[in-house]
């Protein structure tokens, strides 16, 4: 695996770094816009009350806004940022699965539901001790395309999944493009 992003974490490839952090870049952008609208001053205690704010009731924002609340947020059980601590934390683990109640708008000039299938594999690459090997390679691999406004029919989704099955754990945290899938799953 290439490319990094910051020193916790090495990526499948450069590509998918770049898409992560120009991800995380709309994140961080979403929450300023939030603090400006709102006349909150960043890393004050206001701030930190309306993160919390926000992680109550994501349903109220978008799904970019969500995270950005979260990425702010320590978790009082395990001492990580929130929702982003091991799996076995609860509090955590709620957290990570109330972010999917947030909003998701389509952008402009994409397919209908890609920023559904933006949020999930996003979700997937930010925080993939939360995945299995093989939900992380088909989500990682299919994320910039996604970025890009493309959305896979149901049948091509179905056929990638069915490849991805066919590889080992090993094989699925190794992979770096949908032709190495391809290429390993062939004749299996």
């Amino acid at each position: 695996m290439v490319g990094m992003t910051d020193s916790a974490h090495t990526w499948r490839s450069p590509l998918l770094a770049d898409t992560v952090a120009g991800i995380e870049a709309e994140i961080r952008r979403a929450w300023q816009d939030l603090l400006g609208e709102l006349d909150v001053a960043p890393g004050s205690p206001d701030e930190t009350e309306l993160a919390w704010l926000v992680a109550a009731d994501p349903a109220e924002y978008d799904w970019r806004t969500v995270d950005g609340a979260l990425d702010r947020l320590v978790c009082p059980d395990c001492h990580q940022r929130l929702a982003r601590g091991p799996a076995s934390c609860e509090t955590c683990e709620f957290h990570h699965r109330m972010r999917f109640g947030a909003r998701e708008v389509d952008r402009p000039h994409v397919h209908p539901r890609n920023e559904h299938g933006l949020r999930v594999a996003s979700a997937v690459a930010r925080f993939r001790h939360r995945y299995s090997p093989r939900a992380r390679v088909g989500y990682e691999l299919l994320l910039p395309d996604l970025v890009a406004g493309w959305l896979p029919t149901t049948p091509q989704a179905q056929a990638g999944k069915a490849l991805i099955n066919k590889l080992t754990d090993d094989e699925c945290d190794r992979v770096t493009s949908l032709a190495e899938v391809e290429s390993l799953a062939r004749g299996r």
